[in-house]
């Protein structure tokens, strides 16, 4: 990650352009642009804003909504003067409504159901609750990418006064709040609803419970205990109640004035709510982008509680964080499966836009993933190989260690090196743990046809008849033409002979390159490996 840091920069050079870019940052970032001519911010800066609720682990769903929020955050930062700051909320004073599926002493979680998040106990038993163990998660691995950000604990404000006037305010517009919200609910929830979620003084539990009196010049509500039947009256502020999502949501953006904010698509209704309540309590709601969602290999959508579909861990342990950047820039308003399989696609577009940016000019760098990926600063491009061809040179040399790939590797670009080419350093690493997970269990070798050995013989000395360093296009037309002179019925077929003789896959690299970077004499001898197998085996 020595290159890939999440700094805001500005640049001159970029900022005519980003003016009429036609990349989504750009487009989302012109909002604002009109936003902050209408209503300057008193506040000195433009407030982004993600939002996040620590009821399970961080997924990468967590982290999309942050990385798409700084792309149009930096570029806003190209196209304006107007300072920003970035905000990540974490709602840890939600209660713990359900045990996570895939967290340890579940039985103890089970006693603490409904209590604020930071009161329950860790089941990792390493900090000082499970809302702080979540919260330290999201921390580490942002800060692990240079995010510019201030964490923000719904605890803290709570407890510490700083939402007492928001929340003063919402008890004097109470009636107007539930207006807007029984409309909305189901007939069974309009009899308990209210703003207001006390936390119970007895039990420490986040009480979902109807309201009996509003006192609002007394900053008070008064309840009926479930438990005892008992009529209780406590304080709105200071960490005594908290407020159901939607509220809090529209609570937050007027107390801190956000700007911008993006959403999941499942939240477009709450989100027109939360904007309505924003502005009864006098604040301006923010610009947004409604996201599509994450969904795991079953189309379902990913869940912090079920742990479903890729963890950051997962990823990064096969790719490198700039192809993860690059596959939450892609479409966001776009659902997508996040699973094993979309890796080597995300790292080669990225690998393939990374190179395509140092031949472009400044009006279409600006639409580049890799702009917005690496803050308009993107790492040279050279000496870089695709992904799909490492894995398949780790499958045909049955590499158990990067060194083996990079035996290969040096003798096709003799001046690359570990020290100098992080990158290819890095997509050789991820090559050869991708190939041993997935692609090792499931080659599938099968014998030539009659047709096929000729046809492959024939490359063979054909291939041999050329220099051992000649380019790849050159020894990509001598199989084209080895292609056409054999009764295939198209081209097609003879490159997935190829590949499902030699290479075990039904699909492969641009043959011409693999060939290049795994050598001619390696390639014959795999050949002639293969087809003296199918004779014995005859």
């Amino acid at each position: 990650m020595s290159y890939f840091k999440y700094v805001l920069s500005k640049s001159l050079e970029f900022k005519e352009h980003g003016l009429t870019a036609k990349s989504w940052p750009f487009e989302e970032a012109r909002k604002i642009v009109h936003r902050t001519e209408k209503h300057m911010p008193n506040k000195g800066y433009v407030l982004f804003e993600t939002g996040y609720g620590p009821s399970g682990l961080p997924h990468i769903g967590t982290f999309g909504e942050v990385v798409r929020t700084v792309m149009v955050q930096h570029a806003f930062s190209i196209i304006s003067e107007i300072p920003t700051r970035l905000f990540v909320f974490s709602d840890d004073m939600d209660g713990l409504r359900k045990v996570p599926e895939n967290v340890p002493n579940k039985d103890m979680l089970l006693k603490h159901l409904e209590k604020p998040l930071t009161s329950v106990p860790d089941p990792y038993e390493q900090y000082e609750s499970f809302g702080h163990h979540n919260n330290a998660m999201l921390r580490s691995f942002l800060n692990s990418f240079g995010f510019q950000y201030e964490f923000q604990s719904a605890t803290d404000n709570y407890k510490s006064g700083h939402f007492n006037d928001m929340l003063l305010s919402v008890l004097q517009h109470y009636d107007e709040i539930m207006e807007t919200m029984l409309p909305t609910l189901r007939d069974e929830r309009r009899t308990t609803y209210s703003p207001f979620l006390p936390i119970c003084p007895r039990t420490n539990r986040v009480l979902q419970v109807s309201i009996s009196k509003v006192d609002a010049s007394a900053g008070t509500i008064l309840y009926k205990d479930p438990d005892t039947g008992r009529f209780t009256e406590v304080s709105v502020t200071n960490g005594n109640c908290k407020l159901q999502w939607k509220v809090d949501w529209s609570g937050r953006w007027s107390v801190f004035n956000v700007d911008y904010e993006m959403y999941g698509k499942d939240l477009i209704s709450s989100f027109d709510l939360s904007s309505k309540i924003c502005r009864i309590l006098g604040g301006v709601p923010p610009e947004s982008l409604s996201y599509e969602l994450f969904l795991d290999q079953e189309g379902q959508k990913i869940s912090k509680s079920k742990g479903n579909g890729l963890t950051i861990d997962e990823w990064l342990r096969y790719a490198p964080p700039e192809s993860l950047a690059y596959y939450m820039f892609q479409s966001p308003r776009k659902a997508k499966r996040l699973y094993f399989d979309v890796i080597p696609k995300a790292v080669d577009e990225y690998v393939g836009m990374l190179v395509e940016f140092g031949q472009q000019n400044a009006s279409h760098k600006v639409d580049n993933p890799v702009f917005h990926i690496h803050n308009g600063n993107p790492p040279s491009a050279q000496n870089v190989l695709s992904f799909n061809i490492l894995l398949n040179l780790a499958a045909v040399c049955g590499a158990d260690n990067d060194a083996v790939m990079w035996g290969f590797v040096q003798k096709y670009i003799p001046h690359a090196s570990v020290e100098d080419d992080i990158l290819l350093g890095s997509l050789i690493h991820y090559a050869v743990v991708y190939y041993h997970d997935f692609i090792k269990p499931k080659l599938q070798y099968r014998k030539p046809s009659d047709l096929e050995k000729d046809a492959l013989l024939d490359l063979c000395s054909e291939l041999q008849k050329i220099d051992n360093l000649a380019s790849p296009d050159k020894i990509q037309n001598v199989v084209f033409e080895i292609g056409k002179k054999y009764k295939f019925e198209n081209l097609r077929q003879w490159f997935q002979s190829l590949y499902e003789v030699l290479l075990g896959n039904s699909d492969g690299p641009r043959i011409g390159s693999f060939i290049a970077l795994y050598g001619i004499d390696n390639m014959c001898k795999l050949i002639d490996d293969k087809i003296k197998c199918a004779m014995r085996s005859s």
